[in-house]
């Protein structure tokens, strides 16, 4: 009898800011039970409503440096003066439960992670299970509908936004997966379709 291989996956999400990707995360988490979300480390205080080991763990500048030097991340990154960072034991954690887990990350981060297992030998799980999807918009034109329509920031700061976004998409080849968000729910069945795929790929001894 044929038995399915089982392996946790290490799902890498990125996309330009206003091209969708948080709304196609919830998604999966809400269809894919066996999915967590990883939770990152900040050295930034918690704002109203945050919650200690659900929307961050909240650590000091001290305690962060620490484990930066014990080679706890997987990535980091500074932002707007705080520090940010997701635990390799978090995600392989999740993996020991039989869990995937979900990382909704820039470009940068994406870079880091892969960097961090290409330090691992191909069986690790971790590199077994990595799977990067870039959530690219239709235009950028588009994604200047998208971000005005939110109506979240001022026109300045879209413009920063955007000329970011059009540094982010000149990289999409650096990942396995691209799926252009011109409409939701397509955008969703595909990304889902990647999930089940990715369950079902079979892997020799040193993938």
């Amino acid at each position: 009898m044929i038995e399915l291989p089982v392996r946790s996956l290490l799902v890498v999400v990125s996309a330009p800011s206003g091209g969708g990707k948080t709304t196609l995360c919830e998604r999966l988490l809400g269809e894919f039970h066996q999915m967590v979300y990883s939770v990152s480390c900040t050295t930034r205080a918690p704002r109203d409503g945050e919650t200690d080991g659900t929307d961050y763990y909240f650590i000091s500048d001290e305690e962060f440096e620490r484990r930066v030097q014990a080679n706890e991340f997987v990535e980091h990154a500074t932002v707007h003066g705080h520090r940010y960072g997701t635990l390799r034991r978090f995600i392989e954690r999740g993996f020991a439960s039989g869990r995937d887990v979900l990382m909704d990350i820039d470009v940068q981060g994406a870079e880091q992670i892969r960097a961090s297992l290409a330090s691992l030998p191909p069986s690790d799980p971790l590199c077994r299970g990595f799977v990067d999807v870039f959530i690219a918009p239709p235009s950028i034109d588009v994604l200047r509908k998208r971000l005005h329509l939110r109506g979240k920031d001022a026109d300045a700061v879209i413009e920063r936004r955007l000329q970011q976004a059009e540094n982010e998409l000149q990289r999409w080849r650096e990942y396995r997966y691209l799926i252009v968000n011109d409409r939701l729910d397509a955008s969703y069945d595909a990304l889902r379709a990647i999930i089940v795929a990715e369950h079902h790929r079979l892997l020799n001894a040193t993938a």
